[in-house]
Order: structure tokens, then sequence, then C-alpha cells
């Protein structure tokens, strides 16, 4: 799993995603998203569009990191997800919480 971060203002990150959110990488997934939440940029927005497939290890990673963000006034979007994941995101009723959206663009929107 490739993880990128780009900064996209003073409180603002777009984490690009690439590979496989399961079990072998979602610790780190876990683990970058929330050091940049920890490093003031609050406001995420998660681009899946590289992520093929994602387990409940993955929904875990990105629950976490959404609960960092909000415990200091931040919020998390997903972006793009890919068929699976977005499948998975609807099964779970998560998409409730993790609100899809179709652009990188459209998720930073209010941020």
């Amino acid at each position: 799993m490739e993880v990128v971060v780009a900064a996209r203002g003073p409180r603002v990150a777009v984490a690009h995603l690439e590979g496989r959110l399961d079990l072998m990488s979602a610790q780190d997934v876990r683990r970058r998203l929330t050091e940049t939440v920890g490093a003031g940029q609050d406001r995420l927005v998660v681009d899946l569009a590289m992520v093929p497939f994602i387990d409940s290890s993955g929904l875990g990673a990105l629950i976490s990191a959404l609960k960092a963000a909000r415990q200091v006034g931040g919020d998390l979007r997903i972006a793009r997800p890919d068929e699976q994941p977005l499948t998975v995101f609807k099964l779970t009723t998560l998409d409730r919480v993790l609100k899809p959206y179709t652009t990188v663009e459209e998720a930073l929107t209010g941020l």
C-alpha cells in the first residue's frame, strides 16, 4: 500500500492511497492518517480511486482516522471509491458516516 499525503491548505490534506487496504496495510494507513491529523491537518480527504479492495481492517483504519480528526474539530471524507470499497461501505452502512464523493474537489468543498 502506498500512501501519499498532499497538503491542500493550512488544515486540509488529501491522502492518495494505492493498493489493497486490508489487514497487511491497515496499520500503516491508520498511522499515516492519524499522524497527519496530529500535525494539524485535521480536515482529510482520502482518495480511494486506486484502492481495488478494502476489508474490515481497512474500514477500521479509516474509522480510527475519522475519530482522530473529529476529536480535534476536523473531518474525514472519502473520494472516488472503486466498486468493491463502495459496496463494502454500503453493506456496512458506513456510507452514512464516511460519505463517498465522486471527486476529490467535491469532497474538499466545505472542509
